[in-house]
């Protein structure tokens, strides 16, 4: 399996100093993607960004996993309806 955009849990938890249960945690909440080869655990690298917003959200403000997990649904549906609003804004701009 390729490995290039991928980083192990065991790097990454070691990197950030938290603990390897943070991470399945958050993939039991279904908020991040684990993939499972024979020798590892991974998480996708395009991911890294939200597990730190998702790891300052529960280390820094003290935010548990329910709230982690209704936090971070909102924000995603917030950028949707940004991008929603561009694009319309787009198309009224051709229009006018």
């Amino acid at each position: 399996m390729d490995t290039t955009h991928l980083i192990s849990i065991q790097q990454f938890c070691k990197h950030y100093q938290v603990p390897v249960t943070f991470i399945n945690a958050l993939q039991e909440y279904e908020l991040v993607e684990i993939t499972v080869t024979e020798t590892d655990h991974f998480i996708k690298t395009t991911q890294i960004n939200s597990v730190e917003k998702m790891m300052r959200l529960h280390y820094d403000l003290d935010i548990n996993l329910e709230g982690i997990d209704a936090i971070y649904n909102l924000l995603q549906q917030v950028e949707r309806l940004q991008e929603e609003v561009r694009m319309l804004k787009n198309k009224l701009n051709a229009y006018q």
